[in-house]
């Protein structure tokens, strides 16, 4: 690895300590406002030279696209993506519900997790699933009779156990409190996001 200049290393430490507290990278505007650059091509130069130097890389085409690299020339593994509240009508993927980034490995969950869901609600409680804990989920579209699953129904993200019988599913609580949803798959739209195969409580894997 080449020397950083003064500024270079500057801006890095920036970088580290933003996705730290944000759990993502900053853009090149964060950085001119951070700095206090006149224009986001001085940022970008900054960035195109430690890239050169090998401790970060690059992807096009994204405003957010500054990765890290360790010793070894590799990508630092973020950790997974905490997905808070879902807006109507959005990907629950989308960025702006990523509102941290968990230092969890995940090959620790079996199939492995895409991203940690910040469960709202009680309605899985007796599945030992409660609100505020993060549920692992593996990024699928496809779920067998039995398993939780992560739903989208309309504008409506939803956490239930899955239940199939040709047409029509259903959705179902782990809480007498709750009722279950029914769908008709030949007139309601239903997008199955995921499984979930595994829990974080208070920073803990369950």
């Amino acid at each position: 690895m080449h020397k950083l200049t003064d500024r270079q290393q500057e801006i890095l430490e920036l970088i580290r300590n933003f996705i730290a507290e944000s759990g993502f990278p900053p853009t090149r505007a964060d950085i001119t406002r951070a700095l206090g650059f006149r224009s986001p091509n001085a940022a970008e130069s900054h960035l195109r030279a430690l890239e050169k130097k090998g401790v970060i890389s690059l992807r096009a085409g994204s405003s957010r696209g500054i990765r890290l690299l360790n010793d070894n020339g590799d990508e630092q593994d973020p950790g997974l993506p905490v997905i808070g509240q879902v807006a109507a009508g959005s990907p629950v993927f989308a960025q702006e519900h990523v509102r941290e980034r968990c230092r969890v490995d995940p090959g620790m969950f079996r199939p492995r997790a895409d991203y940690l869901l910040a469960v709202q609600g009680m309605s899985m409680r007796d599945a030992g699933i409660l609100e505020d804990d993060l549920l692992a989920v593996h990024r699928t579209s496809e779920a067998r009779n039995g398993q939780i699953v992560v739903a989208r129904l309309q504008d409506e993200v939803t956490v239930k156990r899955f239940q199939r019988d040709g047409h029509h599913v259903r959705l179902l609580p782990e809480n007498p409190d709750y009722t279950p949803i029914n769908v008709d798959l030949r007139t309601e739209p239903l997008v199955i996001e995921g499984l979930g195969v595994g829990l974080i409580r208070n920073g803990e894997a369950l």
